[in-house]
């Protein structure tokens, strides 16, 4: 059988920039395609300690048993389409979007609020001018789209649930930025504000380790992919059937 592999972020620098099609034999899982890969880029195998992988834009553990025609993303740590719709967003509980456009942020904080709120909650991640002590040219960020917005999507369901907020805006911005634009903007709308506060926070710190985007600083002396956050446990494909686990 056949499987689509695509590698993602710095991955791609590693494995090469296209995605290649490996054969299977049927019944093969995920640790199995993973020797493959480190088999045929020995040097590079160690890269695939601590990744991720999706298997059709969903998270799979190396258990899982893939078929033919399945579409697989190599994930490394995550660093953190089209925008909103222009209906009114303070209807509606979730509205989430990539964009490739620059991010509006005013307006969607002001689509965002409803006479019963008590609270809206901001987080505007911004391009700033230096990392680590090292000028910052401009940043390009990249994304498995489709799993991305699932994503997305599901955790702002969840925080909406989990903390009992009325609304949650967000939106993360793809290509090239420059210092000063936003990269992501959430928007969270509650009638207290310490529920605001809570699932804004948790939203942040969740899209940074689980959403599959990759951010590449391009400084005055250099190019690197910055250094994702550990994927939580449940999603880390890791162990004895991995190649170098």
């Amino acid at each position: 059988m056949q499987v689509h592999v695509l590698p993602f972020g710095v991955l791609k620098d590693w494995l090469g920039h296209s995605g290649s099609t490996v054969e299977l034999e049927y019944g093969a899982t995920v640790a199995d395609l993973l020797v493959r890969i480190a088999n045929a880029h020995p040097g590079n195998s160690p890269r695939l300690r601590g990744i991720a992988v999706s298997v059709n834009a969903e998270y799979a553990p190396a258990g899982h048993i893939l078929r033919d025609g399945d579409e697989v993303g190599l994930l490394p740590p995550v660093s953190g389409g089209s925008g909103p719709a222009a209906a009114s967003v303070s209807d509606q509980p979730v509205v989430t979007a990539l964009t490739h456009a620059v991010i509006a942020a005013d307006n969607l904080i002001a689509r965002a609020k409803h006479g019963e709120d008590g609270a809206v909650v901001v987080f505007d991640g911004i391009v700033r001018n230096q990392t680590r002590n090292r000028p910052t040219l401009y940043l390009d960020y990249e994304s498995y789209e489709e799993m991305a917005l699932k994503q997305m999507d599901s955790l702002s369901h969840e925080a909406v649930v989990r903390f009992g907020v009325r609304h949650v805006t967000l939106v993360h911005r793809l290509g090239r930025l420059n210092v000063g634009e936003t990269s992501v903007l959430i928007v969270v709308a509650s009638a207290h504000r310490a529920q605001a506060f809570d699932a804004c926070r948790w939203l942040i710190d969740t899209l940074k380790k689980t959403v599959p985007i990759w951010k590449k600083e391009t400084f005055v002396d250099g190019v690197v992919w910055a250094a994702g956050e550990p994927f939580p446990e449940s999603v880390v494909v890791s162990g004895p059937e991995t190649p170098n686990g």
